[in-house]
C-alpha cells in the first residue's frame, strides 16, 4: 500500500534534482473502430479517443497540483493504426493521421502514438498503405507519432522492410525541411517492439493490451547523479547499490501517481516504465552519470561499462518498487535530448560507433540522432538493419530515430524546440551500404530464438 507520505521523501529531488514524471500515457484499443468506410472509420476513432480520454489531461493536473510532483507530458497511444485500418476500401491513410491528430488536440495531449506498422515477418496490404503514408502523415500533423516493427528475435529481420523505412526516412525529411526534418523525430524503427511503452515516438496499444489502461514513465538522471556525488571514488559495488536504492524512490513515486491516475479516470493500471530518460535541461543527463563514474567524458573507453551497470541498477532497484514495471525500463541515450551528450558529440569523444556499442546495454538504440542531409537513404537503412541486428541476438528492444537534417552537415545544429532539444548532426561513414541493403529479404532468426 502507498501513502501520500512518501512522496515527501522525494521533495528535494523534485525541487533541486529534475525529478519528474515524464508522461502518463493513455493506450486506447481502436480495434472496434475499424469500418470499410475511411470517414466512418475516423470519425469512431475521433469519437472513441476524445469520449476516452476527455478528463486524461485535467486528472494529470490535479495530481500534479496536489501531490507537488511535475507530469511533463499526458499521452495516449493506440492500437497499430494499420490494423484498424486495413478493412478500409481506401488507398491513402493519411486522414487516419489527421483524425488521430484531430483528437489528440481535442483532449489536448501532448502526443499521440500508434500511427505504426508490424512487419517484422512481411508486409499486408495495409502495412504498405501506411507506411507508404508516414511522410505526409508525419509532415501534415503536429502530435502523431509513428513506429515501424522491422524485426524480432523470433522471426529475423525484414530487410525489405528495413530499405523501405531508409526511403521513408528520407522522404520524411525533405518534407519538413523547414523544420530540419521534425517528422523524423516522431518516427521510430524497431526490433522487438514492446506493447505498453508509454514514451513517445514509438508508443502504440498493443493486440494483447486491454480496453483501456493507464501507462506511467518516470524519470530522473539528476537525481541519480546527485546521489552518485556522495560517494566519489568509492567501488563500483558502492555505485550500483547506491543506483540501485535511488531508483527504488524514483518509481515508488512513479507506481503513485500511476494508482491515482487509475482509480480517478476508471481506467486499469497497466505498468510504471522506470527508464532514465534526459531532458535538455542542464543537470538532467545520463551522461552526466557516466561522467561522475570517472570518465572524462562519455564516449570515452569505459561509457559501455558504466552504462550496462547504470541499466541493470536501475532494473533491480525500480522493479521492486513497482506491481508490475514493464514499457522500456532501463537507461535511454537520446543525443538531441540530453545536454551531456550533446557536449560529448560536439567535441568529438562520442561517435555514431560508440553510441551503437552502447546501445548493447542500454534501453532502446540509437535515438534522436541527427546527421547529414545528403546522407544515402541505403546507409539510414544500414544502420536501422545494425541495430536492429543487436536488438535480435541479444533479444531486446533496439530502436532507431535518425534525422538526416536537410541541408545540413557536421558540425552543423538542429534545433527540434521543448524536450526534443537541439542535435549536433554527426558523421556517419563515408563507405556505401548499397549493395548490401539491396539484397532485400530477410535474415533468418538466431538460434537463441528455438528456445521454446
Amino acid at each position: 500500500m502507498i501513502h501520500a507520505s512518501e512522496i515527501m521523501q522525494t521533495i528535494e529531488m523534485i525541487d533541486q534534482q529534475h525529478l519528474d514524471i515524464r508522461t502518463i500515457t493513455m493506450g486506447i484499443s481502436l480495434r472496434d473502430c475499424a469500418h470499410p468506410d475511411i470517414t466512418v472509420s475516423c470519425r469512431k476513432i475521433y469519437d472513441k479517443i476524445t469520449r476516452l480520454a476527455e478528463k486524461l489531461v485535467k486528472t494529470g493536473e490535479d495530481i500534479e497540483s496536489e501531490f507537488g510532483i511535475p507530469i511533463v507530458n499526458k499521452r495516449i497511444s493506440v492500437t497499430p493504426i494499420a490494423l484498424v485500418a486495413e478493412s478500409c476500401e481506401a488507398e491513402d491513410y493519411v486522414p487516419f493521421a489527421k483524425a488521430l491528430d484531430d483528437a489528440a488536440e481535442t483532449v489536448g495531449v501532448n502526443f499521440i502514438g500508434g500511427f505504426s506498422a508490424l512487419v517484422h515477418k512481411g508486409f499486408t496490404t495495409g502495412d504498405r498503405k501506411l507506411i507508404d503514408a508516414i511522410p505526409r502523415a508525419l509532415s501534415e500533423t503536429r502530435r502523431v507519432c509513428s513506429s515501424v516493427n522491422i524485426a524480432t528475435t523470433k522471426s529475423g529481420i525484414n530487410m525489405d522492410a528495413v530499405a523501405l523505412m531508409g526511403r521513408i526516412i528520407k522522404e520524411s525529411a525533405r518534407l519538413t525541411e523547414a523544420d530540419g526534418g521534425m517528422a523524423c523525430a516522431k518516427l521510430v524503427v524497431f526490433a522487438n517492439a514492446v506493447e505498453d511503452n508509454p514514451f513517445m515516438a514509438g508508443a502504440f496499444h498493443g493486440v494483447g493490451e486491454p480496453e483501456c489502461v493507464i501507462n506511467v514513465g518516470v524519470s530522473g538522471p539528476g537525481v541519480v547523479h546527485h546521489a552518485l556525488q556522495s560517494i566519489k571514488g568509492q567501488p563500483f559495488d558502492a555505485v550500483a547499490e547506491t543506483v540501485k536504492k535511488t531508483a527504488f524512490r524514483i518509481t515508488r513515486m512513479g507506481q503513485l501517481v500511476a494508482q491515482e491516475a487509475s482509480k480517478r479516470l476508471g481506467v486499469p493500471f497497466g505498468i510504471v516504465d522506470l527508464s532514465l530518460a534526459p531532458t535538455p535541461a542542464i543537470g538532467d543527463s545520463v551522461a552526466d552519470i557516466l561522467e561522475e563514474m570517472g570518465l572524462a567524458s562519455v564516449g570515452a573507453h569505459g561509457t559501455t561499462a558504466a552504462l550496462a551497470l547504470l541499466n541493470d541498477a536501475v532494473k533491480k532497484g525500480g522493479v521492486m518498487a513497482s506491481s508490475h514495471v514493464g514499457g522500456l525500463s532501463g537507461a535511454f541515450i537520446p543525443v538531441s535530448e540530453d545536454a551531456g551528450m550533446i557536449k560529448a558529440a560536439q567535441s568529438g569523444a562520442l561517435t555514431l560507433e560508440k553510441l551503437e556499442a552502447m546501445t548493447c546495454v542500454c534501453s532502446v538504440g540509437l535515438d534522436m540522432i541527427a546527421v547529414p542531409g545528403d546522407t544515402p537513404w541505403e546507409t539510414i537503412a544500414a544502420i536501422i538493419a545494425d541495430e536492429a541486428a543487436i536488438g535480435v541476438i541479444n533479444n531486446k528492444t533496439t530502436a532507431v530515430r535518425i534525422i538526416p537534417a536537410p541541408g545540413k552537415k557536421v558540425g552543423d545544429r538542429v534545433d527540434f524546440g521543448g524536450l526534443l532539444g537541439t542535435a549536433p548532426v554527426m558523421p556517419v561513414n563515408a563507405f556505401s551500404s548499397a549493395d548490401f541493403i539491396r539484397r532485400g529479404g530477410r535474415i533468418p532468426a538466431p538460434m537463441n530464438s528455438l528456445r521454446n
